[in-house]
């Protein structure tokens, strides 16, 4: 089939529905393509239009929602929209950042799939200017006992870790689930956080007539093509056969090119600039020209190839790693060559801006595509999508006993969603560039701004249990999170990015669980001043083959960052000191729902666990902001919050990071910690933390004229943790709860789970 734009379809060969199928289109989004072009398309058009209008690129069923989400603060540079999010941490400085999927690709090939979701988002970062400080992740995976689930945590690890080691940006933290509905359609989520100079801010739009469009970076081959198509379809008994369409990566490549980059950044010849991220060149040629609202003309004869005979259309949709495509100022063409000759990148000028408002290719002297970019973009189709709301759960009243805390607690500790991560992260260069404050295994991590006292906390987070049974509380859970988690290392919030992982939006109950997400995660961030400054939806996560389950658990990802003016008062969890005093800090009630301690302990799971606990917004402010302040004036030793597993967990991390026990002393009637089964509900907005004896007084008093609920749990104290209950004490030795907590991941990778 010749690609020539002006062929007739009789010369040709017509569109078969069959090939308008196959490129994801429906009939009646085929109709708009006729309609925007007053004829038939050929191959190559039909692939340009494919790709942007794919639910990966054009967010066709979510952009109607995702409007009702806030944007906007004193802190925001740049909202949603370009690269990466922008926010103002003082100083003349800016903190970059975003959070991207790369599901798909993680599943059919997962060390490539999660590489290239690492160098993608690097891109999305270091194209605005920025340098990369921090990467982070989010990951889903199976039940630990699927016949696939090894094979894919080990390559999506190693992949994590291959390109982040090599490319030279710390890995300091993330989040890892399991659950069977993920069985056929693993997660992979990356986010990167890098610092730029407020005035040395780069953007996509296009602009100036006639200025050159020049290619940078890696050659283009047939890697990955289709890669934006099939991640926006179900996955189904063919998923083998799509390795082709997954990315191949190169760190070391990709070092170069941030180098390059920032070194031209440095000067005044970049107009726009846009890394080619899902849908390549097509996607961001289109989105440059568009945003600046001018047209573009590309010569595909000279852009760089590394196979012989590719036509236009496998230029324009491979999704080849590493390469970007810039805007630059006439004349400054050879200043740019020779920076990227430098270090040893292809540079070609392929192309100049026009005035037209089309996108022309010409290829081996002939017009192989000419379309008006307006309906590639602006016009791309808009789904308002039927939705039904997720019913609501009974609550729970008939709660099992704790027979046996000691016996639970070490169960939980070694369960697969509260087990250490030491085995994950231990893979990850967390300390390359040397201003690593906070790795792994903390409530956030936090990095220094280089060469200064300030230092960012990073943080991701989503509960996604909480999300299927209640989709409102769990999306406002899930921003309010990663709040808490910043707030626990001592900073302020600033901003998040999200990373929406949904099955199929064509089902009106998988439509409600989005909507549903999307309305608890906008009061949350409205009510905690976090505004949405970036982001990533991904739908159709569903999986039709052998052994893999149907839809993913609605799964919004949270990234968040915050602010410390001084590195050095970062919070730990770690217990400090023998006879410090430990204080649950919030409004505690003993929810139980949707617990992990039901889960595991005693197999209730999804509508049998009841409704998650509920976030009060006004009460996690109010506690979050005390902490904050109490941890900057160093009363407060050692913090964190509540999540999986209640306050019992919670404590036991606390003494295994510091190496020291605790005696619990709650057996008063008048508490709420009577009953052991308390010390497992996971109730919201609530922090552990310890205070010495000369600060107590005044933190209880400050705490009084705050209104904030504390209340005296006991102190740390020898080598077991001993909770002192009204039926007899339990006492489980540290080292019980390490062995536990540290087995179960070399276990898994050994085979013997």
């Amino acid at each position: 089939m010749t690609e020539t734009a002006s062929a007739s379809p009789a010369k040709s060969g017509a569109i078969t529905p069959e090939i308008i199928a196959e490129h994801g289109l429906s009939p009646e989004e085929y109709d708009r393509v006729l309609n925007a072009l007053g004829r038939e398309p050929n191959l190559t058009e039909l692939g340009i239009f494919s790709v942007m209008w794919s639910e990966h690129c054009s967010y066709k069923s979510s952009r109607i929602h995702l409007k009702k989400l806030p944007t906007e603060g004193p802190q925001v540079i740049c909202g949603p929209g370009e690269n990466a999010g922008v926010v103002d941490i003082g100083d003349g400085q800016a903190a970059i950042f975003k959070m991207e999927s790369h599901n798909h690709p993680s599943y059919i090939e997962p060390y490539q799939g999660a590489a290239t979701g690492v160098g993608g988002i690097l891109r999305d970062v270091f194209t605005m200017g920025a340098r990369p400080i921090a990467n982070m992740n989010a990951l889903r995976f199976g039940r630990p006992d699927h016949p696939k689930m090894r094979h894919l945590i080990s390559g999506v690890v190693r992949g994590i870790g291959g390109y982040g080691n090599c490319v030279g940006v710390p890995t300091v933290g993330g989040e890892v689930n399991f659950h069977a509905a993920y069985d056929g359609n693993i997660l992979v989520n990356a986010m990167t956080v890098g610092v730029a100079e407020t005035d040395k801010i780069f953007y996509s739009a296009a602009s100036g007539i006639g200025n050159p469009i020049v290619y940078v970076g890696s050659k283009t081959g047939r890697d990955g093509i289709h890669g934006a198509t099939m991640a926006s379809a179900d996955f189904g008994e063919d998923s083998e056969e799509k390795r082709p369409t997954v990315q191949v990566g190169d760190p070391f490549t990709e070092k170069l090119l941030i180098e390059a980059c920032l070194e031209l950044m440095a000067s005044d010849a970049i107009v726009a600039i846009q890394d080619m991220g899902a849908a390549g060149l097509t996607s961001s040629s289109v989105e440059m020209a568009s945003k600046g609202g001018v047209g573009i003309r590309l010569d595909m004869d000279k852009v760089p190839q590394r196979e012989t005979g590719m036509t236009a259309y496998e230029m324009m949709l491979s999704e080849s790693q590493e390469r970007m495509l810039m805007v630059l100022q006439p004349g400054k063409e050879a200043f740019a060559e020779a920076i990227f000759r430098k270090w040893e990148l292809d540079f070609a000028v392929i192309g100049e801006v026009t005035d037209t408002g089309r996108m022309v290719l010409v290829h081996h002297g002939e017009t192989v595509c000419d379309i008006p970019l307006a309906p590639l973009a602006d016009d791309a189709p808009l789904y308002d999508r039927p939705h039904v709301p997720t019913p609501k759960l009974a609550p729970l009243v008939d709660t099992p006993p704790c027979t046996h805390m000691g016996r639970d607690l070490l169960t939980l500790m070694g369960s697969p969603d509260i087990a250490s991560r030491r085995w994950i992260w231990e893979q990850y260069d967390n300390k390359v560039g040397g201003d690593t404050v906070q790795a792994p295994g903390g409530d956030a991590a936090v990095v220094r701004v280089h060469g200064t006292d300030k230092a960012i906390a990073i943080s991701t987070d989503c509960t996604p249990r909480y999300c299927f049974a209640d989709p409102v509380e769990g999306g406002k859970q899930a921003v309010a999170e990663c709040w808490r988690n910043i707030t626990a290392v001592g900073a302020k919030p600033l901003a998040i990015t999200n990373c929406l992982n949904f099955a199929n939006p064509q089902r009106p109950e998988i439509m409600g669980q989005f909507v549903g997400a999307l309305e608890g995660m906008g009061d949350a961030c409205r009510a905690l001043d976090f505004p949405v400054v970036s982001g990533n939806v991904s739908l159709y996560n569903e999986s039709k083959a052998t052994g893999g389950g149907s839809a993913i658990l609605p799964t919004p990802a949270i990234g968040g960052i915050g602010l410390m003016a001084d590195w050095r008062k970062a919070a730990t969890i770690a217990f400090k000191g023998t006879g410090d005093i430990i204080l649950a800090v919030g409004d505690w009630k003993g929810h139980l729902g949707q617990s992990i301690w039901l889960r595991e302990c005693h197999g209730r799971d999804g509508a049998d666990a009841g409704p998650p606990p509920p976030v009060d917004l006004a009460a996690e402010r109010k506690t979050g902001d005390f902490i904050r302040a109490h941890i900057d004036n160093g009363a407060i030793t050692a913090c964190h919050d509540v999540s999986d597993g209640g306050i019992a967990v919670t404590v036991a991390e606390m003494a295994l990071a510091g190496n020291i026990g605790a005696m619990i002393q709650a057996h008063d009637p008048e508490t709420p910690f009577e009953d052991a089964r308390a010390f497992f509900a996971e109730d919201q907005g609530v922090y552990i933390v310890t205070v010495g004896d000369a600060s107590l007084a005044a933190f209880l008093a400050e705490a009084d004229t705050a209104a904030v609920t504390v209340q005296p749990i006991g102190r740390t104290c020898g080598t077991r943790l001993v909770f002192e209950l009204a039926d007899s004490d339990h006492a489980i030795p540290l080292d019980s709860l390490r062995t536990a907590h540290e087995g179960f991941f070399p276990k898994l990778m050994d085979g013997e789970v």
